[in-house]
């Protein structure tokens, strides 16, 4: 399903979220189960469905990461059963070093301020890997989809660290 169309967008990585919300409130309404209460149970049964979809739809649309696999998956690029791995060695390089860091917190006299240095590497790395799949995402070709692709793996990487470091600062807390 494309939900661009659903939710009357055209298929871009960056949308308005505020009208987007809009829609989902008026797409919930006109498809919300309790409208067909007095239908037939077939009715009954696709109102459940197209509510579904229009829950999944919002909430992968809502979201920058799963919005590009979404605009990836209609461009032909599927990244949801896949093992490829990234192959920036400069990206790898930096992961090793944001892993030793995540080590180094828990032997650390002064954890906060390495946690807090972290958090703000990373939000700068992902502020450049959004900016530049936001860019590969408007030349839709199949050279830059590819490409959109890598950088969609090294988001995922980053929010992998960053529930880790979470996960870190939590436990320093307790």
């Amino acid at each position: 399903m494309n939900y661009f169309n659903l939710f009357n967008f055209i298929p871009s990585f960056d949308i308005d979220t505020g009208l987007l919300a809009e829609r989902y409130r008026e797409l919930q309404k006109a498809v919300h189960p309790d409208k067909f209460a007095n239908d037939s149970e077939q009715q009954k049964l696709l109102a459940v469905q197209r509510t579904a979809q229009v829950n999944d739809g919002y909430h992968t649309l809502k979201q920058p990461l799963r919005r590009a696999e979404h605009l990836l998956s209609l461009g032909g690029v599927d990244l949801s059963h896949e093992t490829t791995t990234v192959k920036d060695t400069a990206f790898l390089m930096q992961q090793m070093d944001w892993r030793e860091a995540l080590e180094d917190i828990k032997h650390s006299k002064q954890p906060q301020a390495q946690i807090d240095e972290l958090y703000d590497s990373f939000s700068a790395h992902e502020k450049l890997l959004f900016s530049q799949l936001s860019h590969l995402l408007q030349t839709q070709d199949e050279v830059a989809y590819l490409k959109a692709a890598d950088q969609v793996r090294k988001l995922k990487f980053m929010a992998k660290l960053q529930q880790e470091l979470t996960h870190i600062e939590d436990a320093l807390l307790d």
